[in-house]
């Protein structure tokens, strides 16, 4: 985040309240947007093989992408 490069921050719908909290605090330090997405850490795992909860999407377009289709 420090390059200031970033679509965005997605955050899986079922992250902890203290992990959405620090990704909230350092994406609100940078003014990068973070979004709370309709997939769950258990939706990633099927889909990628690993069980994840934040994504930090460094191309804005994809991001946009993203955004528009998840919901």
């Amino acid at each position: 985040m420090r390059r200031k490069t970033a679509g965005g921050v997605l955050l899986a719908s079922d992250v902890s309240q203290k992990t959405e909290k620090e990704a909230l605090f350092h994406a609100r330090e940078f003014d990068i947007e973070v979004q709370k997405a309709d997939f769950t850490m258990d939706d990633v795992k099927d889909a990628l093989g690993k069980r994840a909860g934040v994504f930090f999407v460094t191309d804005e377009g994809l991001y946009g992408s993203i955004k528009k289709n998840i919901n």
